[in-house]
């Protein structure tokens, strides 16, 4: 008798597909995003991004997106 592995790509493919079929697309999305860490140095990203800007700049481009 010989059993063969199933591959963890296989496994994570029934796996969303079960949790879509139950709790669908979205909610599932959801599930799966508790799990993932995300990538690069957000804190690095924010001091370019905002590094020439003062707060009151900063509050003037939320007011204006706002709109």
């Amino acid at each position: 008798m010989s059993a063969t592995a199933t591959t963890l790509n296989d496994i994570n493919m029934k796996a969303i597909a079960l949790l879509s079929n139950k709790l669908g697309t979205a909610d599932t999305i959801r599930f799966l995003n508790q799990f993932t860490t995300g990538f690069g140095n957000y804190t690095e990203e924010r001091k370019k991004v905002f590094d020439n800007m003062s707060l009151n700049d900063i509050v003037k481009e939320i007011k204006e997106r706002r709109r």
